[in-house]
């Protein structure tokens, strides 16, 4: 693994971190009791969240595996990457095409400080960690630049992350302007990978997740259909589209899906740059 940056002794135990928080949801250990005790007022009043997170960490492991079978990908910039929990994005890339490169990106310092075995690449690939805010595209893109080529097609995710972007966050630079620039700078061929939590389906249980993540001092802006669908303006969709993620090539799992009888209220999609 190539780092960027290192954060251990800037790690913040006093406020919760949305990748802790995510951890904790899927049964990691990479949480501080901040962010349990966040995660576990949102699962007293949801008590689907983790039932949803799994569900959005087995869209990213199909989308991965369509991406590098039949897109032919071999490089993927993963930004809010979160706490890697086996199996992670490269292992599932680079399982097929030992080449891939891979560039993860958070700010949770906890990620290069605990993380580095599972990190561990292919010895063919490269996977390298930025220490990057997700709302910081260009230092993004100019860091990344020393692993992925972007002459060549690339493929850009941001798995749920954008729900804590706001339309106006940091210095005016809301959610949708920075899917554009980053969007921009990727050659033609390049894909977009994203998933998104959406009130569409139960807005009383997602509003009072929003309330608790505000007062643990987290943004999280949960968007409609068409808000989501508005990322992917000027992409084509890959098959079937925006669908919950339940729902995007479930022949993909190498395992069996739980059936679901009630709404997984993520959307995702897979998009390509023409």
């Amino acid at each position: 693994m190539t780092g960027y940056g290192s954060g251990a002794d800037r790690i913040d135990t006093t406020r919760p971190h949305p990748a802790r928080v995510y951890d904790w949801f899927l049964g990691g250990k990479d949480n501080y009791p901040v962010d349990e005790e966040l995660g576990r007022r949102i699962t007293g009043l949801s008590p689907d969240t983790k039932r949803i997170a799994r569900h959005n960490r087995w869209f990213m492991h199909r989308a991965m595996r369509w991406l590098v079978g039949e897109a032919g990908i071999r490089q993927f910039l993963d930004i809010g990457s979160g706490i890697p929990t086996e199996p992670n994005l490269h292992r599932i890339v680079q399982g097929s095409a030992p080449g891939a490169r891979v560039v993860y990106v958070d700010n949770d310092p906890i990620v290069p400080a605990r993380s580095e075995a599972l990190l561990s690449g292919s010895a063919e690939g490269v996977t390298a960690y930025l220490d990057a805010d997700a709302r910081e595209p260009e230092k993004i893109l100019r860091l990344a630049a020393d692993v992925i080529d972007f002459d060549r097609p690339v493929a850009l995710s941001l798995l749920a992350l954008l729900h804590f972007v706001g339309d106006g966050d940091g210095a005016g630079e809301g959610a949708y302007a920075l899917v554009e620039r980053l969007v921009e700078r990727l050659p033609a061929g390049s894909f977009l990978v994203l998933s998104q939590l959406t009130g569409d389906f139960d807005p009383e249980s997602v509003e009072k997740g929003v309330a608790s993540y505000a007062a643990g001092g987290v943004t999280l802006v949960p968007r409609s259909r068409r808000g989501v669908a508005r990322f992917f303006d000027g992409l084509e969709m890959v098959e079937p589209g925006l669908v919950q993620v339940v729902d995007w090539h479930p022949e993909l799992s190498l395992g069996d899906l739980p059936v679901e009888t009630q709404p997984v209220p993520i959307y995702g999609a897979v998009a390509r740059k023409p």
